[in-house]
C-alpha cells in the first residue's frame, strides 16, 4: 500500500462527510507528531496495541563496495527502528 492508497482507506474510514484533503492532513498530522516525538524522546513513540517507534544506534563496521570489491569503513549511525506490538502481531 503506498500513501495515496493509504490516504483513500483513511476518507473512507472517515466516512461520506470526509474529503481527500481531511484524510491527507489527517495522515500528514500523524506521521509529523511520530518523527517529532521520536526525536524529542529517547524512549520512543508507545501506540499499545500498536507497536513502538524508537531511535536505534548502529555501530561503525566493515562492509565491501559493491563495485570494486575493496572494504570499506560503514560509520556508525541512527536509525527509527518498529516493534510491533503482540496484538499487531497476531492479526497477520
Amino acid at each position: 500500500m503506498n500513501k495515496t492508497e493509504l490516504i483513500d482507506s483513511i476518507q473512507t474510514r472517515l466516512g461520506d462527510g470526509a474529503s481527500k484533503r481531511q484524510a491527507e492532513d489527517a495522515l500528514n498530522a500523524v506521521l509529523d507528531a511520530v518523527a517529532s516525538g521520536v526525536k524529542q524522546d529517547a524512549k520512543g513513540i508507545q501506540l499499545i496495541g500498536f507497536g513502538t517507534f524508537k531511535v536505534a544506534e548502529r555501530a561503525e563496521r566493515m562492509g565491501r563496495n559493491p563495485q570494486t570489491k575493496e572494504p570499506m569503513r560503514i560509520p556508525a549511525s541512527k536509525t527509527i527502528r518498529f516493534i510491533p506490538s503482540a496484538a499487531l502481531k497476531k492479526t497477520l
